[in-house]
């Protein structure tokens, strides 16, 4: 387990009220956020330490022998940071979408952009296969990215399974577990249940994510320990493609809403456009400002990290 001082733990929580701000937006990964402050691996790792052979320490050893092992600390800081950005920001995210989508999203797609340079070049050694990679996580993405939502499911056995799913995608740089909540029509219940408290619902979606990240991680340990590089251009080829989900100008299609949610809200068909094409104000200047805050912002991240490698 990895010593920290407190600034380090301080440090930590700040990453984790960074990644559940990204999970809370459909089309950003909290994943993202991870693997750009180096503590992606370590997460995984952690992961895959909480298993039956935990439970085996914690018999023989004691709670201290288990906190260690399964690198206890490091889990405390991270989702506390995590739990409260959700609680505190959930209603503050959704309100700025609402009332200024154009500046927001251009500082997403800003954000991405950065993360997709800065994960892109620790690969050591370029070659086809890492290349069709790239394009296959490329490809993925984007479709995964312009699918449209469907109808709102609020079913118990769905939550569970919206959990499970969701978090898969949470973990994963480029994938947004919030979009894949919106493609499945949970996105909605399981954001008023933050909101409203609901804790039967949150306790449903918790469960199912646990189920989910336990089972996913051990995949994604398996192929950063034997296909490391075609893993990272398979996870960086994700954040290109998520980009078509966070183009900042976008235009209603057809004459209906597509969706009516739980809650009565109306999501319409969105398509892409050029500034030139947007209806309103496309706000270019102060966008393409947004953008760069959110390129230095992940440069900034990228500086003060230590080196993508905390374990």
């Amino acid at each position: 387990m990895t010593k920290r001082s407190p600034l380090q733990l301080a440090l930590l929580s700040l990453k984790g009220v960074a990644m559940g701000a990204a999970d809370v937006v459909p089309g950003v990964s909290g994943g993202t956020i991870a693997f750009i402050s180096g503590i992606y691996e370590e997460l995984i790792e952690s992961i895959n330490k909480i298993n039956l052979g935990a439970l085996k320490v914690l018999r023989k050893e004691g709670l201290k022998a288990f906190w260690n092992h399964i690198n206890g600390t490091f889990f405390l800081f991270l989702f506390a940071g995590i739990v409260v950005s959700i609680a505190s920001l959930a209603k503050v995210v959704t309100y700025f979408l609402e009332v200024h989508p154009v500046l927001i999203w251009s500082f997403f797609f800003g954000l991405i952009v950065a993360s997709v340079w800065l994960i892109g070049k620790t690969i050591k050694k370029w070659s086809i296969g890492i290349i069709i990679t790239l394009l296959i996580g490329t490809a993925i993405a984007f479709y995964i990215s312009s699918i449209q939502s469907v109808a709102s499911v609020d079913a118990k056995w769905f939550i569970l399974l919206s959990g499970a799913l969701a978090i898969c995608a949470m973990i994963l740089p480029g994938i947004s577990g919030s979009f894949i909540l919106v493609l499945l029509g949970s996105y909605h219940v399981v954001l008023d249940a933050v909101k409203t408290r609901d804790f039967m619902i949150i306790g449903l979606f918790l469960i199912g994510c646990v189920f989910g990240i336990l089972t996913f991680a051990r995949l994604l340990k398996y192929l950063f320990n034997h296909f490391k590089e075609i893993t990272i251009a398979l996870l960086t080829g994700f954040m290109i493609g998520s980009l078509y989900k966070v183009w900042p100008w976008k235009v209603k299609v057809g004459e209906a809403p597509l969706v009516i949610h739980s809650n009565g809200k109306e999501d319409w068909m969105m398509s892409n456009v050029l500034p030139v094409n947007f209806e309103g104000d496309a706000l270019l200047l102060p966008s393409i400002g947004c953008a760069v805050g959110g390129m230095l912002l992940i440069l900034i991240l990228e500086r003060f990290a230590p080196k993508a490698k905390e374990s």
